[in-house]
């Protein structure tokens, strides 16, 4: 087995870890107890997994988790912060964009990452659908989630 040693933030939290090279972030990040990243497609098309590393989003099934090496990673599990649920995360439950919710962790950090980058800007509509193109949902219709995006932007 090849392993390297590894030094990356997750939500704040410094780790160093000795990982296999093959692992992907992912799979590093649900063993150390991330379950809100979701192991959805497994091949970069579905967003299920998206995490933040260095405020970009990233699917983290394709990312490689020595790749992170020295990089600061954000879960949804981290957006929470003193028991008060993020901008995002309080948008998507006021505009009902939770659903099943297995695509939801993925779509609040891509919706994180997108007003991060583009928060001051007007936003169309269609801005948000293209900023969200790589994440798929099957229970909303996607409405609620451009909804949420436009009340995130707001606050």
């Amino acid at each position: 087995m090849h392993s390297m040693k590894l030094e990356l933030r997750i939500n704040s939290r410094a780790y160093e870890l000795d990982v296999d090279v093959r692992k992907s972030l992912m799979d590093l990040l649900r063993e150390l107890g991330y379950t809100g990243v979701k192991h959805g497609c497994g091949v970069g098309e579905c967003g299920a997994c998206t995490v933040l590393v260095d405020d970009i989003a990233v699917d983290s099934c394709l990312y490689l988790a020595v790749w992170a090496r020295g990089k600061n990673i954000r879960t949804v599990e981290g957006e929470c912060r003193d028991g008060k649920l993020s901008a995002v995360q309080e948008a998507y439950v006021e505009e009902g964009a939770v659903q099943c919710g297995f695509c939801t962790p993925g779509l609040i950090m891509t919706s994180t990452a997108f007003l991060e980058k583009n928060g001051d800007a007007e936003l169309s509509r269609e801005d948000i659908k293209r900023g969200h193109a790589g994440n798929l949902c099957r229970c909303t219709g996607y409405q609620t989630i451009i909804n949420a995006v436009e009340t995130a932007s707001k606050k």
